[in-house]
């Protein structure tokens, strides 16, 4: 019995970690995000989607997205840790109609949104901390600064926002080790 609950277990675990491969994994948008270009007020969303691989049994992986009143299109802030092994940043920003792409096959989830006018005050402040983020050219899986630190760090910096990550987004408490 023993023996079949291992072989059973290894065989999960082989088959959860090999299945997905990151080049043929789903990022096509989730439809959870207002259209921007029939929704014209500001907005800010974050979202949250499991880890690639084996990594999301126990962790999320977190990123902003805002679009300022009549901008037909989203500003994504994210931290990605194989960019540094590029010799690029890693956090980023890129331009996109869908803020919700499944992340490697995983669909995301919304841990945050703001739409009107309250979201139009805190876009610039947003921006603005992004700007001074401390670590956008670090990547450190545990204990961070990592993909949920750079999310965290924001609603440290703007805590209007409210922004609560859920309890597997690990690396979000590194932020707070830069708070005086």
């Amino acid at each position: 019995m023993y023996r079949t609950l291992t072989a059973l277990l290894l065989t999960t675990l082989l088959i959860g970690c090999s299945s997905a491969d990151w080049r043929t994994a789903s990022r096509e948008p989730a439809g959870i995000a207002p259209n921007p270009v029939t929704e014209t007020e500001p907005v800010i969303e974050v979202y949250a989607a499991d880890a690639f691989g084996w990594r999301g049994w126990f962790a999320v992986h977190t990123w902003i997205a805002i679009k300022p009143a009549d901008a037909t299109e989203y500003t994504v802030y994210e931290v990605v840790g194989w960019r540094i092994n590029r010799d690029q940043p890693a956090l980023y920003h890129y331009q996109t109609t869908a803020p919700d792409r499944y992340w490697y096959g995983a669909k995301p989830e919304k841990v945050l949104s703001l739409v009107g006018s309250k979201a139009g005050k805190l876009i610039p402040q947003i921006i603005e901390a992004a700007e001074r983020y401390p670590w956008a050219n670090e990547y450190e899986a545990v204990p961070g600064p990592n993909s949920n630190t750079f999310p965290a760090w924001i609603g440290l910096q703007v805590p209007e926002l409210g922004l609560e990550l859920p309890f597997s987004a690990i690396g979000s408490g590194y932020a707070e080790n830069d708070q005086n």
